[in-house]
């Protein structure tokens, strides 16, 4: 049991109503988990607002609530706390509950629309491969050490967050590093957390349906950067328009990394295969299975950032040429007839060009690159035509199909698609619908040599459709029809 006055003591509390001495064992923001003797937060959400259930918070034995305006009805054995942002609040007070556990960490955040989950990701196997106890807070999964906990969010709630800081701490983690989506700065669920470092990646078109224009979605991921401490750095990549802006008010290390111009941390790519790149990296050469421009960005963040971490070049450049890519992220599937699959997460116009950019880079032009591609639905549907539209311009054939349709109809997100491809692509496009069979039809057109990327799930595992999950994976979907060819 906690003092909620201690709990609360870096919270902006404007006025307090009834006895300010009660003790708390847990903090909550969903009122169906109240109990008497938790703090109950009237977060406001993107669809419901908590303050609607305070009366049933209280009826279920709530005797703490924190909120933004006082209810109508007053309850007499309770003791209200008035703030001037509960998410916030949650968030600071969530941090004091688990005993302030980044404090304790040398905790980095990766924002940026692409790239968060590889460099995250990397930077945890580098680290921890190096012999460091460290920790991961991912899209794919979480990790505390080699205890893997399934990820639900890119960037987790207040408590989720916390309360996983304080298991590394308790498990001896020196290090964790965590991707924050822009989601998670605008709703103030990072509030609380002491961040030794934040790393930006790049800004493109990616969930308008949120943020509703592209400055508003840039300034949610540079809030992060502001309210980063002197203490920290601010490493950011020099070849996105964005990058600067991300450095011009934070009290930060300001730090940068580029393939094209100076920087404090420089590459350049050598050779390119399907298998792996030479590189330089500063005055560095080295070898890394990891395939693609857009993947020397990722790995002179990791560079960077290890380095302003203290890790020291040798150990840094040896564990770099180690490191494999990230589940689902241009991950190679061969068949035995020769034909090369590629499973990406693309799932944006940038990424998705990145990644067919990488592979028409590599191949000799001989062969045909077949592309999947989809479109989730209930998210941006701004972003689908272009989509196609850069698919279409990159591949020999392009299979427009099913990604999450989630609550629309899988039909009409292609449909949406389908806009973008020109006149004289139309002969180049096929509509299928049910994506096992997109991947079917691309293994059956394919021949010796050829190249089939797969791209928008990635390491997802599942196909969501009108609410249920059904068990669907790329990698075990090209692989089964690869064996049947």
């Amino acid at each position: 049991m906690r003092k909620i006055n201690d709990i609360l003591k870096r919270c902006n509390v404007i006025e307090i109503l009834g006895r300010d001495d009660r003790n708390v064992s847990s903090l909550i923001f969903d009122s169906r988990k109240s109990a008497d003797d938790v703090a109950f937060f009237a977060v406001r959400g993107t669809q419901v607002d908590g303050h609607d259930y305070i009366s049933k918070a209280v009826e279920q034995g709530c005797h703490v609530v924190v909120c933004e305006r006082l209810p109508e009805n007053i309850a007499d054995d309770v003791t209200y706390y008035v703030v001037d942002n509960t998410a916030k609040a949650l968030g600071l007070a969530a941090s004091e509950f688990y005993g302030r556990p980044s404090e304790k960490l040398h905790l980095v955040g990766v924002t940026g629309t692409n790239g968060k989950t590889t460099i995250a990701t990397l930077l945890y196997r580098l680290f921890f491969n190096a012999g460091y106890p460290c920790g991961l807070l991912s899209t794919i999964e979480n990790r505390i050490n080699n205890l893997v906990v399934p990820s639900t969010h890119t960037t987790g709630d207040q408590l989720q967050i916390n309360e996983m800081l304080s298991k590394m701490v308790d498990a001896g983690c020196e290090y964790a590093f965590m991707e924050v989506s822009s989601h998670a700065v605008d709703q103030d669920r990072i509030a609380g957390l002491h961040f030794e470092g934040g790393i930006f990646t790049n800004l493109t078109h990616d969930h308008l349906d949120y943020h509703k224009t592209v400055a508003a979605y840039r300034d949610a991921k540079k809030k992060f950067f502001d309210n980063l401490s002197s203490s920290a750095f601010a490493l950011t990549n020099l070849d996105d328009k964005n990058g600067m802006v991300m450095l011009q008010n934070t009290k930060a290390k300001k730090k940068t990394y580029s393939l094209r111009t100076d920087a404090d941390f420089k590459g350049l790519v050598l050779e390119s295969y399907f298998d792996g790149m030479e590189l330089k990296i500063n005055r560095n050469n080295i070898f890394t299975y990891l395939v693609g421009k857009f993947n020397v960005s990722n790995l002179l963040a990791i560079y960077g950032a290890a380095s302003l971490l203290g890790m020291n070049d040798d150990d840094l450049l040896k564990g770099i040429s180690k490191l494999q890519s990230a589940p689902g992220r241009f991950q190679i599937v061969q068949s035995e007839a020769g034909i090369v699959g590629i499973v990406d997460y693309a799932h944006t116009p940038d990424a998705l060009k990145n990644v067919l950019d990488t592979i028409n880079e590599i191949r000799t032009h001989n062969e045909t690159l077949i592309t999947i591609a989809g479109a989730g639905g209930n998210r941006d549907a701004a972003k689908r035509p272009e989509m196609a539209a850069v698919a279409v311009e990159k591949s020999d054939r392009l299979i427009i199909t099913s990604d999450n349709p989630r609550f629309e109809e899988p039909e009409e997100i292609i449909k949406q698609m389908k806009a973008g491809v020109g006149g004289e692509y139309y002969n180049k496009v096929l509509s299928i619908t049910d994506r096992r069979e997109a991947i079917r039809t691309a293994v059956a057109l394919a021949k010796k040599g050829d190249i089939i990327l797969v791209a928008g799930k990635g390491h997802e595992d599942y196909q969501e459709i009108k609410g249920v999950k059904h068990h669907f994976d790329d990698v075990e979907e090209l692989t089964k029809a690869f064996n049947e060819k």
